[in-house]
């Protein structure tokens, strides 16, 4: 749930080669693979990119309303974030300002176990689409690329 604004980011360098699509990702101390799978031409050694992003936005948004019931002694036991992404045709889309050719989509399905009333499940799904990740996917969004 830390954000720059928070902490030092740690860097991520990610190692692979022209032979294929695997990649070494490195995050601080963690190490995980990413590849794409057989159908699309990789080994299937790892995640997806896609798969990658959707656990950094899964992962955020568990945390955050986790954080969210803690604070407030809510009693909130388990939270289970599902997430698929699609490319849609933008007419499709009736709550998109993009009208024509394609978009991401991302469904993300909340469950949430605990004792909690309708008024808390109400909020904590809405604390849900507050997550420094959300956030940033929503936003307008700069990257720089620059060899080096």
């Amino acid at each position: 749930m830390a954000t720059t604004e928070d902490a030092e980011a740690a860097q991520v360098i990610v190692h692979g080669t022209a032979a294929g699509f695997a990649q070494r990702v490195e995050i601080g101390s963690h190490h995980l693979d990413a590849d794409e799978p057989a159908a699309f031409g990789g080994t299937d050694t790892g995640a997806s990119p896609y798969d990658l992003l959707l656990a950094a936005l899964g992962s955020c948004t568990s945390m955050t309303v986790g954080f969210y019931a803690r604070k407030r002694r809510w009693p909130l036991e388990s939270i289970i974030v599902s997430l698929r992404h699609s490319r849609i045709h933008a007419a499709d889309c009736e709550d998109c300002e993009t009208k024509e050719g394609k978009i991401d989509r991302i469904e993300l399905d909340v469950q949430l176990t605990g004792s909690l009333t309708a008024e808390q499940r109400e909020k904590l799904m809405e604390i849900a689409e507050r997550c420094p990740v959300h956030q940033t996917l929503t936003s307008e969004i700069n990257i720089k690329t620059r060899a080096i």
